[in-house]
């Protein structure tokens, strides 16, 4: 099964929701990627974006490092990747890779906090994109080692996540049957009644 681009941004979009910014309901994670390149005023808006996102004490502990098509950040980051990744993810024209200071830079101390806060900065950074336009995955699917490494990442820093950003691009061009599927399977998620609640196990009721 294949849908054009069009089509399955209409399967993806999430039911509406009284009140809910629309980019919420709208943003979803491809793995297809459009041969256009980012420019670099609209990559530096996603990273303004991010900048602003809270942190504990306001220490800002993110450093992204950002790799575009051909750089040697972007290769470097691809070769980190886990076989399944890099399948798909060597197509989108910008590879970034999260990190956060895991110490606080005041005490010394184990920032317990840090990845949360790099985790907030990545949403803003995505929800940014997306209102841009764009279209950005996530990845957990790497080796923390190989990026360290290749990257010359010091041990202070903790790992999040890989973004693959960029535009997004036919489903039918993705090289394989299992990531067509992957493509245009709808989006699910927990009900709220499973999320959030009043006191452990007890549903919060919004009625």
């Amino acid at each position: 099964m294949s849908l054009s681009i069009s089509e399955l941004n209409r399967l993806k979009h999430a039911p509406d929701a009284d009140g809910v910014l629309p980019i919420f309901l709208e943003r979803w994670s491809p793995r297809a990627f459009d041969n256009r390149d980012v420019s670099p005023a609209d990559l530096a808006k996603v990273f303004e974006a991010a900048r602003w996102a809270a942190s504990s004490g306001n220490g800002q502990p993110w450093k992204f490092l950002v790799g575009t098509r051909n750089s040697a950040t972007h290769n470097k980051i691809y070769e980190a990747l886990v076989d399944f990744n890099k399948e798909w993810a060597g197509h989108a024209p910008v590879l970034i890779l999260g990190t956060a200071l895991a110490v606080s830079p005041h005490s010394g101390k184990p920032n317990a906090y840090a990845l949360y806060d790099l985790g907030a900065a990545a949403s803003y950074l995505t929800l940014q994109a997306a209102s841009q336009g764009l279209v950005a995955h996530q990845m957990g699917g790497f080796s923390h080692d190989t990026a360290r490494r290749l990257l010359e990442i010091p041990d202070n820093y903790a790992l999040g996540s890989v973004i693959a950003l960029g535009y997004q691009g036919e489903p039918a061009a993705l090289p394989t049957p299992t990531l067509v599927e992957r493509e245009v399977a709808p989006r699910e998620r927990k009900p709220t009644k499973d999320i959030v609640f009043s006191s452990w196990n007890v549903p919060a009721d919004f009625s």
